[in-house]
């Protein structure tokens, strides 16, 4: 009997072809169902072990930080500190349930610090990308070329490649900004820099003061929107040292010097000082201040004449006639305060020869191998504000003009301890005498300048950008060859000025030294330029005007 064969599907590629695509079909439906379980299965995990995970991340960034911590302390001071350590650890041993209650908190620490942040916003918001896509487009007429055949800066181009670096504070206003510019622009010419900076102080935000710092070698420039300078500190005794005078203060990161000051609100904090040195190892000992009439200048001179009185002896010339220096009329120290031409001729003719007289001294001293005498180690300062007004009253009368009488102490007097501090208006800054400024190499330029005045007055180009708004005493110093720094003179108001407030004036008087002043002084009876001599002691009386002389002026002897 024949055998029966069963009926064999029809076979082709195309039937191969779809059982295959339903196993792979399969095959995927399994792989996903599997990784959903997976998935799931680690979310109830992670949901279950959410505190031990807090509790584990916690410990891992205490544990950095206690090692980042003990890296950093000094050798000398992890012996203390593991000896505390230990002692807390026996207290904690010895206290009821102590172990426990440090578990408790420890556990509580680490999950504290494990705790999940809120991811913070990073990157500039939508204004300022704005002003970053506004900044590229206006420098593109500055950098721009189109002879080059790789623009930087180009009509259609974007600012990622060459705006580096930036920084926005809370107002989406630009604080920090680092650019690149091509090779081929002439950054070595101050008008070429002078134009984009212009452009970046116009685009990024009138009102600040911005520093730009061009880095010719790898070609970026740098802007920073530097922070007001403080006007709350009056004036104080400061913490210097011997020939030390506190110009000012100025950015913290311009000196690596910082003295405790008290702000008007009673506060202690700080402050980074501008230190000028004086004296015989000093290389800019004198000053020369100038500015518009209200710029400060005078509060400058009444700053440095307060810290002169407490190690030296001080000569004021008045040449305004303002009276702006009657509180130091008969203060011991002040060996006379003047504001008249005779009184003035009389008094510089005095520094004059206490120069000569001083030079004499210390030459002998040195020759004959003694020390210096005291009264030739004692610093003199001379504080003259605004000698050109004097000199117009001294030309038409034919009479010595005063700041011709500075020379001598100018010249010679680093050697001799005579310091003489300049102070007068920008406008009458082309009749300041040859001697006053070839030898004054510490200047300040105070008020509200432009950046060629302020480059006039310092030798250099100003650090930073002009502001419409200059509070008196802002402005700029320089101390020889070295780079300007912005300058605030601390607050030292005439206190007998109505104007001024209480604690002000309470701050001012306070610093001066002795008790106050009488009304009126009587002059001394010498006639004014009488003959100098050897043997006249170095505070000896100072020639003052007669008791003719009808313009104001006070002078006082000094302490017997």
């Amino acid at each position: 009997m024949a055998r029966r064969l069963r009926p064999q599907p029809p076979r082709g590629p195309h039937l191969e072809r779809a059982r295959a695509a339903l196993t792979r079909a399969a095959l995927t439906r399994r792989r996903a169902d599997a990784a959903n379980a997976a998935a799931n299965a680690a979310d109830h995990a992670t949901d279950v072990l959410q505190p031990v995970i807090t509790v584990a991340r916690g410990l891992r960034r205490q544990t950095t930080w206690l090692r980042a911590w003990w890296t950093r302390t000094p050798a000398e001071r992890r012996t203390p500190m593991i000896f505390l350590g230990l002692a807390a650890v026996a207290a904690l041993t010895l206290m009821p349930h102590g172990p426990l209650i440090a578990l408790v908190g420890a556990m509580g620490a680490a999950a504290w610090a494990g705790r999940e942040r809120a991811p913070r916003h990073s990157g500039p918001s939508e204004a300022a990308l704005t002003r970053l896509r506004s900044l590229y487009e206006a420098l593109v007429p500055a950098f721009g070329d189109p002879n080059d055949p790789q623009p930087l800066y180009t009509r259609d181009g974007t600012w990622h490649n060459v705006l580096t670096d930036h920084a926005f504070d809370a107002e989406d206003r630009l604080v920090h900004l680092k650019l690149r510019y091509p090779a081929y622009f002439p950054d070595h010419d101050p008008a070429a820099r002078s134009r984009v900076e212009q452009l970046l102080h116009a685009k990024t935000g009138r009102g600040r003061e911005y520093r730009f710092v061009w880095n010719e070698e790898d070609n970026h420039l740098l802007l920073t929107a530097l922070p007001p300078l403080p006007t709350d500190i009056p004036a104080q005794r400061f913490v210097t040292g011997p020939g030390e005078t506190v110009l000012g203060f100025t950015d913290a990161e311009s000196t690596r010097r910082t003295t405790p000051v008290v702000t008007d609100s009673g506060a202690t904090r700080q402050a980074p000082p501008l230190i000028w040195r004086t004296g015989p190892r000093s290389t800019e000992p004198h000053l020369l201040a100038l500015g518009h009439p209200g710029c400060g200048a005078t509060t400058l001179l009444r700053s440095l004449a307060l810290q002169a009185l407490h190690h030296g002896d001080v000569v004021v010339i008045d040449g305004s006639g303002s009276g702006e220096y009657a509180c130091l009329s008969g203060r011991p120290g002040v060996l006379a305060v003047e504001s008249g031409l005779t009184g003035a001729v009389a008094v510089l003719e005095w520094a004059a020869h206490e120069t000569e007289r001083r030079l004499i001294a210390v030459n002998r001293a040195r020759q004959d191998g003694h020390p210096v005498p005291g009264d030739a180690r004692r610093p003199l300062w001379i504080i003259a504000d605004r000698p050109t007004a004097l000199s117009q009253l001294a030309a038409p009368e034919g009479r010595t003009d005063p700041q011709t009488l500075l020379t001598t102490p100018l010249r010679h007097g680093r050697a001799a301890c005579v310091t003489v501090a300049v102070a007068d208006t920008l406008e009458s800054a082309a009749d300041l005498a040859p001697a006053v400024t070839l030898n004054t190499r510490a200047r300040a330029a105070l008020g509200a300048l432009t950046a060629q005045e302020a480059a006039e007055i310092l030798g250099a180009p100003a650090p930073s950008t002009p502001t419409p708004d200059t509070p008196p005493g802002r402005g700029y110093a320089r101390f020889g060859a070295g780079r300007p720094l912005r300058l605030q003179v601390p607050h030292t108001p005439d206190p007998h000025d109505e104007e001024t407030s209480d604690a002000r004036r309470r701050a001012v008087l306070d610093l001066l030294p002795g008790a106050a002043p009488p009304t009126r002084t009587a002059p001394v009876a010498r006639p004014p330029g009488g003959p100098f001599t050897g043997a006249t002691p170095a505070h000896g009386p100072v020639p003052t005007a007669q008791a003719t002389n009808t313009s104001p002026s006070t002078s006082a002897a000094p302490p017997a």
